[in-house]
């Protein structure tokens, strides 16, 4: 669709222009006046956007949930750029919905009530968590930001943010040590708990939260920590829906649809929310709207996790280092597709736990659907980033489990030399790949050491723990990234795919 070729109206995004909006984009039905809040939610990117204010807001226009509206937080300086973005438009935001077919629907949200300051001892957002009428804090953090120890998988002690908010708990830098700090003015007060839940990609992510905001405030009060421990809960919880990053051409879009959005979101045709029913100050009826409640989101989360989140790490270190910008454009990629399937059936399927009537061949096909679907524009580097944090929750757990269990690895050995490879920091065409990791600096040296010796690369403690000490794996990571050297990633994805 060539979106600059359509002239049309453009309205600006705000309470009092809900009305102007073009016939055909659906906006909140309820009162907004008439909202109050009871979610703080701290990390407001796309997803959250996406998923769970959409879940909220379907719920009130269903005439429900008006006193669980959201509102917005962050603990980073960056979090500030949209803060001024969504106030401007009175935290509403434009959701455009994609299917593979290029239809598209158009829907304004409206459940975000507010965004507080960004300040650096977190105070605004100490303040409103420790609201009574705050019942829920959800978090967007990524996977990354749970200051997770690669070895142990506990909270990690040492790190600088950690040790800070142990030694200063009443100007904490971090949002668990907002979470305790605000947790801890709630006990004193006599208003009781909340509920922590996590919407991050992580495999019992609401027991990670847990460990995180009880392990930090174990650092510094004993008393406060039991307390947190047994009062408050921290539901784990699947999420699921690929919501690409925002840039010029969804912000035209939008204005094409007739909205003029500072933070439009696009994403696919396809959500779901799996959530244990664990809320010690209660909830808002999300199975009105499709979410499901289930003492079995560990499953859930597994084969989402390995599957979906484990199949981005497959596709988008190769298709990085080929100048291939679109996930749907790696999947008609005949080389990188068939690497895709290849490792998905062998080697991450066989470790993932099927749900009844739903056996795992038929979700990896939905995935494959999912990732083709060229309507969306999810790019290569949104989905390669972090990919310190990815592949340590995506892909490692598979490998473990392979060598305990003495099956392949060949694959996803592959999978970890392409990620070597993608960390030099050049593609194949000679072009330069921009820095796309936290820690990129120490990885692209590592990447240029590994060139001649690839152990050096699984020396990364903090990522691969004690994996180099697998023989198997060290030797099948090592082959792979000499042969990627030597031969090219076409030729040598070719290698692994005509393999018996």
């Amino acid at each position: 669709m060539d979106l600059s070729s359509r002239k049309t109206n453009v309205n600006s995004l705000q309470n009092n222009t809900l009305d102007e909006l073009p016939a055909h984009v659906m906006r909140p039905s309820y009162d907004r006046k008439k909202m109050s809040p009871g979610i703080v939610h701290i990390g407001v990117g796309n997803f959250h956007r996406a998923h769970l204010a959409w879940y909220v807001h379907r719920l009130m226009q269903q005439g429900h949930a008006l006193d669980w509206a959201i509102i917005g937080a962050g603990v980073r300086e960056h979090d500030s750029v949209m803060r001024e973005k969504l106030l401007g438009q009175d935290c509403l935001t434009t959701l455009i919905e994609l299917d593979p077919l290029g239809a598209q629907a158009t829907e304004v949200t409206g459940a975000m009530l507010d965004f507080l300051p960004v300040e650096p001892d977190n105070k605004p957002l100490i303040q409103t968590m420790a609201d009574p009428r705050i019942r829920i804090v959800t978090t967007t953090i990524t996977e990354g930001g749970y200051y997770l120890d690669p070895v142990t998988n506990g909270l990690d002690i040492t790190h600088a943010d950690i040790i800070h908010d142990a030694e200063n708990p009443d100007c904490p830098r971090t949002a668990f040590g907002a979470i305790v700090a605000a947790l801890r003015l709630r006990r004193d007060s006599g208003i009781g708990p909340f509920t922590g839940l996590s919407c991050d990609n992580l495999q019992a992510n609401g027991t990670i939260l847990r460990q995180s905001v009880v392990g930090l405030a174990r650092l510094s009060d004993h008393d406060l920590a039991d307390w947190i421990d047994s009062h408050c809960s921290f539901p784990n919880s699947m999420v699921d829906c690929i919501v690409p990053a925002t840039g010029p051409a969804e912000l035209q879009r939008a204005r094409s649809l007739g909205i003029d959005d500072a933070a439009p979101v696009t994403h696919e045709n396809f959500r779901q929310w799996v959530i244990e029913d664990t809320f010690c100050t209660g909830r808002p009826d999300w199975t009105l709207v499709g979410a499901e409640f289930s003492d079995h989101v560990h499953q859930y989360e597994a084969r989402k996790i390995r599957v979906l989140n484990g199949g981005h790490q497959v596709l988008a270190n190769a298709a990085e280092i080929l100048g291939v910008d679109n996930i749907s454009d790696a999947m008609a990629h005949p080389l990188i597709h068939a690497m895709f399937r290849k490792v998905l059936t062998e080697e991450i399927i066989p470790h993932v736990d099927p749900l009844p009537d739903s056996p795992v061949i038929e979700y990896l096909d939905l995935i494959d659907r999912r990732f083709a679907n060229d309507s969306i524009i999810d790019t290569v580097r949104r989905v390669a980033f972090d990919g310190s944090a990815r592949h340590v929750g995506f892909i490692l757990p598979t490998i473990r489990d392979a060598l305990k269990s003495g099956q392949s690895i060949e694959g996803l050995a592959l999978i970890e030399a392409l990620w070597a490879r993608m960390c030099l920091g050049t593609r194949e065409n000679g072009s330069q790949i921009a820095a796309n990791d936290p820690i990129w600096e120490t990885l692209t040296i590592k990447a240029a050491d590994a060139q001649q010796n690839p152990s050096v690369w699984l020396e990364m403690q903090q990522i691969y723990g004690d994996l180099s000490q697998h023989a198997r794996f060290a030797d099948a990571f090592g082959r792979w990234l000499l042969c990627i050297y030597q031969n090219g990633v076409e030729a040598t994805i070719r290698i692994y795919t005509e393999q018996n």
